[in-house]
């Protein structure tokens, strides 16, 4: 930084990068690209700057003239007011005392985001093209359609369909419209909701999905109601059931430990609906869970008992299976933030779930073999037992190192069997 800038920013007077940093923080608000839609006034706008006093004149002089000058020297997209400083002990100076931006398109320029705000226009002229309503969802989100680009306008036309064919009865699959695929429609949901919201409410733009994950995950409530149809309990799967879509059912990957007790004919290994699962009655006293499949089927042979192979959060299949509370069921997960916040989830719905393997003890017996965990969860979480609590606690925590895991699959199996009862 050069000497003369260096002063100033000590001195706390606004710099050229300040302003622009100003300007900046206003284009992520988003309100310069709302006035190019929907002028109210905000134009011209005058931004004060922080500028040397008369002590400092005195104190500074050359310091001061330089910081002047800088901003005397980027006049165009802003004009400069200026104040009378010092009249009664240096002598009377002009010294900027504002930044006026006459436009928005002159302060977007500043901050160096005339493109973007060229292709915000487009984009917004695109969208009121289809339907005027999608004017208010622009003016909601004109940063989101700038990141959007183009698909914007492919999700308005799925917004559109949706209106138009309100109970489709097919398979998100089936969509005939051109650029619209399953991965399109599974990436671009929340702002295909908003713009479905655009068109037939006035609202907020909530997304759905969620508040139906923040129900899921924080409140205990009774299966039904926490729930609703088999559909919806995965984002897709509410999706599918807001706008009529089929949607294919959630499976449930089961095997049996006990020899004498096949599940289906001779099969002993066997994966059914969701639904299907809630409604078994299976002369067993135990349930395994784990979320690794090479430790699902590695697990050995025990009377009364069966195992449940899940994947990460993938255990919401397991909520109506009310059968499971005359079991004892135990959780065997990774050994860090995310899996206590898959067993936190899991006793929602099932509080009588115990954890297995997910201690202390076994932390510390397998320490060479400590990975870290990519983005540690910070929840609190209140269903956990005072032990549980306080090894996650330690975990998110870093009281063993930066972001410790272990992954279940990296247990000694030795260990593994004489914890289990193998």
């Amino acid at each position: 930084m050069p000497a003369d800038r260096a002063a100033g920013t000590a001195q706390g007077w606004t710099t050229l990068a300040d302003l622009r940093a100003l300007s900046l923080k206003a284009w992520n608000s988003g309100a310069p690209l709302r006035e190019l839609l929907d002028p109210t006034g905000l134009y011209p706008r005058r931004r004060a700057l922080k500028r040397p006093t008369a002590a400092a004149l005195l104190r500074d002089y050359a310091a001061a003239r330089a910081w002047a000058a800088e901003l005397t020297a980027a006049v165009g997209p802003f004009s400069l007011e200026t104040a009378e400083v010092g009249r009664t002990t240096i002598g009377s100076n002009q010294l900027p005392a504002a930044a006026v931006f006459a436009s928005a398109d002159d302060e977007i320029a500043f901050a160096g985001k005339s493109r973007e705000a060229a292709q915000f226009t487009e984009l917004a002229d695109g969208l009121t093209g289809l339907d005027p309503c999608f004017r208010r969802w622009a003016l909601r989100r004109p940063l989101k359609l700038v990141d959007l680009g183009a698909s914007a306008l492919t999700a308005a036309r799925v917004a559109l369909w949706l209106r138009d064919h309100q109970e489709p009865g097919v398979y998100v699959r089936q969509l005939s419209l051109d650029g619209v695929h399953t991965k399109f429609i599974e990436s671009h949901r929340k702002v295909i909701d908003e713009l479905l919201e655009a068109l037939t409410a006035e609202g907020a733009f909530e997304d759905a999905d969620d508040a139906a994950d923040k129900q899921s995950a924080d409140v205990p409530a009774a299966p039904d109601s926490l729930l609703g149809q088999p559909a919806a309990r995965t984002p897709a799967g509410r999706f599918a059931a807001r706008h009529g879509f089929l949607h294919p059912p959630e499976l449930v990957r089961f095997r049996s430990l006990d020899p004498g007790l096949p599940l289906l004919g001779e099969a002993r290994d066997v994966t059914v609906t969701a639904d299907a699962f809630s409604t078994l009655s299976l002369p067993v006293t135990r349930v395994l869970m784990t979320e690794n499949l090479v430790n699902f089927l590695a697990l050995p042979e025990r009377a009364d008992t069966v195992a449940i192979y899940g994947a990460g959060y993938g255990f919401s299949s397991l909520r109506d299976a009310g059968w499971l509370q005359d079991c004892e069921v135990l959780y065997w997960g990774d050994l860090d933030t995310h899996g206590f916040r898959i067993l936190d989830q899991l006793r929602a719905v099932h509080p009588h779930v115990g954890s297995v393997l997910m201690d202390e003890a076994t932390l510390l017996a397998h320490r060479e073999v400590w990975g870290s965990e990519p983005s540690p969860s910070k929840a609190a979480l209140s269903r956990l037992t005072l032990e549980e609590t306080k090894l996650y606690d330690a975990l998110r925590h870093d009281g063993y190192g930066t972001s410790v895991r272990l992954e279940q699959e990296l247990v000694r199996w030795d260990w593994a069997l004489e914890r289990l009862g193998g």
